[in-house]
């Protein structure tokens, strides 16, 4: 099968699957308004807990708590995991029963955490009230870290085993301790202080001899993450080594939890959903925004607004000192948003390529002055043949070589000035310790607009000064 062939499979399977999972959101629905619960629980039966949640996360409200409680006790465990925070916490808030306070008892470490981030105060303590001493203990260990830390995704959940142990040994514990971890393919092995020593492959296990011993079979360079390790760089540490999971140890080198790939990819998403934001600049402060409300949406993004356009009003003075100018060539005015917005478009591409390399780590600090030069000089051919496009369009439009001439030699400049600032601006504020998503398409393309319109007036001045000698 050809690459476009798996392609197009590709495409019908996700079509098919979201037209599935709308199927079955319209019928539940359509059976919970008939009343017809045991019809809506038996729909239920063969589809996955992440295409339930999905389903009922596009109920009316008023159905969700209904749909819910048709699902049975394991099942409604992975179900709730995977809702959003916001059906989560109205579940909760909702029921205040016994049954969803036990679904919460049975939720991964992570994700409960995750859950209590959103939730008030008030409901965490009365949740943590009812919940085991065990999972009580493994919850406060990881609030305890700071939020977007490894130690505030990690679960607790992991079988370690003892170096001198025998394979034999080894298999009878993952046999006993299998049911409460989140994952039994990598095994880690650990000293008398609970210090990690080596990590071992459940597939290496199996393979051994049963009387063998583990310190003979494990790998003793293994890769860890500090507590506090950024998420964003322990999701690129396991995308680099192709990891399902990674440990992570405290500062005296204590095996403390793990992380699952699971938990990276929404990591990967959430940091994904806030640069992209930043990008547009908006600011989401971590909340879905689409469940916002919107009072607090415009809130926060008339912040960002208010400072765009404060500077946006040196354009305006930018274009009050040459007034004498446009006075004397009217013409030269139509050609100010022409100029404007190209060199802002081509400042957007300059920051948007350079900030994702940075946060790809495909770019370094180090390399900055070589990929604003690159960049640079990738301006100069933008300006160059959009200059010549602009500067003969200009010529049949107006018939005024001078002012052809000025547009088009505005557009190469300021094409170039537009992919130097996109390109700098986000290492400049990586380097004072802002995010270089930050430094978004907005903003460039504001500054480029202040510095565009003073090069465009400027160089008409010169040129019209000569034309008239």
């Amino acid at each position: 099968m050809t690459e476009a062939q798996n392609s197009s499979v590709t495409a019908q399977t996700t079509v098919s699957r979201r037209e599935l999972r709308e199927l079955v959101r319209s019928q539940l629905q359509m059976l919970l308004e008939q009343s017809n619960f045991q019809g809506a629980k038996a729909l239920l039966v063969p589809v996955q807990p992440a295409d339930i949640a999905e389903a009922i996360e596009g109920l009316p409200e008023a159905m969700q708590a209904i749909a819910f409680r048709l699902l049975g006790k394991d099942e409604a465990i992975e179900v709730y995991e995977n809702l959003d925070s916001s059906v989560q916490q109205s579940l909760v808030e909702d029921f205040k029963r016994q049954d969803v306070l036990d679904i919460v008892d049975k939720m991964s470490p992570d994700d409960r955490a995750r859950l209590f981030d959103e939730l008030p105060a008030k409901i965490v303590r009365q949740l943590l009230k009812h919940m085991s001493p065990q999972e009580r203990q493994a919850t406060s260990l990881l609030l305890g870290y700071e939020a977007g830390t490894a130690g505030r995704i990690m679960t607790p959940e992991y079988i370690s085993l003892k170096e001198g142990w025998t394979i034999a040994r080894a298999l009878d514990h993952i046999r006993n301790r299998a049911h409460l971890s989140e994952t039994i393919y990598y095994l880690y092995v650990t000293d008398a202080a609970r210090r990690l020593t080596g990590i071992l492959s459940l597939r290496d296990l199996v393979i051994g001899q049963p009387d063998e011993k583990i310190g003979n079979l494990m790998t003793r360079e293994a890769v860890s993450v500090q507590t506090g390790t950024d998420q964003e760089e322990v999701a690129r540490l396991i995308q680099r080594y192709d990891f399902l999971a990674v440990p992570v140890v405290d500062t005296e080198h204590r095996l403390v939890g793990i992380i699952t790939v699971d938990d990276v990819i929404d990591v990967l998403e959430e940091e994904t959903t806030e640069d992209i934001y930043a990008l547009g600049g908006v600011q989401s402060g971590g909340d879905n925004y689409f469940q916002t409300n919107l009072l607090t949406v415009a809130r926060k993004r008339v912040v960002w607004l208010s400072v765009l356009l404060v500077t946006n009003t040196f354009t305006t003075a930018v274009i009050r000192s040459q007034q004498s100018v446009l006075e004397q060539v009217v013409v030269l005015a139509a050609f100010i948003p022409l100029l404007i917005g190209t060199g802002g478009n081509v400042g957007a591409q300059s920051s948007t390529v350079v900030i994702r390399g940075l946060n790809t780590d495909a770019i370094q600090s180090r390399n900055a002055l070589n990929v604003i030069r690159r960049e640079a000089i990738a301006g100069a051919f933008l300006g160059i043949m959009l200059g010549i496009v602009v500067m003969v369009w200009a010529y049949v439009l107006q018939g005024n070589l001078a002012v052809s001439i000025t547009v088009g030699v505005s557009l190469v400049g300021i094409s170039i000035l537009a992919s130097t600032a996109g390109a700098s601006l986000p290492f400049l504020f990586q380097t004072v310790g802002f995010d270089p998503a930050l430094m978004s398409a907005p903003f460039i393309t504001t500054v480029v607009d202040v510095l565009g319109v003073l090069i465009y007036l400027n160089l008409a001045r010169q040129v019209l000064r000569l034309g008239a000698q």
